[in-house]
């Protein structure tokens, strides 16, 4: 919902944004797994306001015609024309961002809630969006920011060390870009976290996974975790119902292990579309034999949004169905989402079967890990349980 008032960025860092018990006013509980702006959409000043900054990965071509290179779609813009993404556009011949510190949704989560289950539990996160998206996902539930162009968004204008700042007066120890698709705001992103490391605040990032090596490498210099949605496991999927391909994410996966980055991984399982077993096997198949066993893979509960709403919301058989195959596949921490109070939202060692870390929705009601390990049998539990300084 807008705001009628237009509140001064100094008004509103000191307000702040209101939260209950630390989710997001308006956002339904049954979002829990599949992140919701939902009650974090802000207000702020008009579009001359907001300065221009060039894009840090594209290269020049003929008649200032620009070939953008961070993302796999490989856009090639004309003089005053926009990429895919709708917040890039070339200004003769020098590409440019409209979303560098224009910020749309701000707000105090969970961790839980982007969801990382094995990433500082317990603590709140700094959640920050631009408008825009380099897919356009059927069942987005957050369109109404990232499938509209920046000056279609009401926008407050921060800077990078206006959102650390943010988060350490909040007592936050996480920065999320998170909400639409941080892919797209990327400088803005990267300058956000390069800040935030000088003052001891974590990054963590919520992704779609599509964008190319070098700049995520160059990212993640800077980041602590990140968040993949796997949307599906077949190409069919990724073309028709968003826009994109799944081999760019099945490589961006890939390069994250290698780079030693603590990543969890989102499915969100739409009746019909990506529920099959055979699909969910091979899915479960490539995350042990490609990433390992201990990379979390949350399958989460569709609900009918935007452009699917033909489709009734996932079955719990359906999604408990998903959790044991990937059990069986290897993988120790498969997890069912947006179904709060679900045992399948717990922690479970994968050793001795205890209960290590206990939850109902975004809350923690149990958390017996002791020095990364089961209390019980002391097996390490993967995962970043406290802030490494430096």
């Amino acid at each position: 919902m807008k705001s009628s008032k237009t509140v001064s960025r100094r008004e509103f860092l000191k307000a702040g944004i209101a939260t209950a018990g630390g989710v997001c006013m308006g956002c339904p509980d049954v979002l829990a797994a599949s992140e919701s702006a939902a009650g974090a959409i802000i207000t702020g000043q008009t579009d001359g306001e907001f300065p221009l900054y060039e894009a840090m990965y594209y290269k020049k071509l003929e008649d200032a015609r620009v070939e953008c290179l961070l993302c796999p779609k490989g856009c090639k813009v004309a003089d005053l024309e926009r990429g895919y993404c709708g917040v890039r556009e070339n200004r003769g011949g020098t590409y440019h961002t409209l979303v560098h510190s224009r910020v749309c949704a701000l707000h105090v989560d969970p961790i839980e809630k982007k969801p990382f289950f094995h990433y500082l539990p317990g603590t709140p996160a700094v959640s920050v969006a631009t408008a825009g998206c380099n897919v356009e996902c059927k069942f987005c539930q957050n369109w109404q920011i990232s499938q509209f162009r920046p000056e279609q968004v009401d926008s407050i204008r921060l800077t990078p060390q206006d959102v650390v700042e943010h988060a350490k007066k909040r007592s936050s120890p996480t920065i999320a870009y998170t909400y639409t698709e941080p892919v797209v705001f990327y400088e803005f992103m990267y300058d956000t976290a390069r800040a935030a490391r000088q003052e001891g605040v974590t990054n963590v990032v919520v992704s779609n996974g599509y964008i190319k090596e070098e700049p995520l490498v160059e990212l993640c210099k800077y980041l602590d975790a990140v968040k993949i949605d796997l949307k599906a496991f077949t190409e069919e999927f990724y073309k028709e119902s968003c826009s994109g391909e799944l081999k760019p994410v099945l490589e961006t996966l890939v390069t994250l292990k290698k780079l030693g980055m603590w990543t969890e991984i989102v499915v969100l399982i739409v009746p019909t579309l990506n529920d099959g077993e055979k699909e969910l096997k091979e899915m479960s198949a490539w995350v042990y034999e490609e990433l390992g066993p201990d990379v979390p893979i949350h399958f989460s509960r569709f609900h009918p949004t935007y452009k699917i709403k033909n489709l009734p919301p996932t079955s719990v058989h359906t999604l408990e169905k998903a959790r044991d195959i990937a059990l069986e596949a290897g993988l120790n921490y498969p997890y069912i989402g947006n179904v709060p109070g679900h045992s399948g939202e717990n922690t479970y060692c994968p050793d001795c079967k205890e209960v290590v870390i206990g939850r109902v929705g975004y809350t923690i009601v149990r958390n017996t890990i002791k020095d990364g390990k089961c209390a019980n049998c002391e097996h390490p539990i993967a995962g970043v349980w406290e802030v490494i300084k430096g």
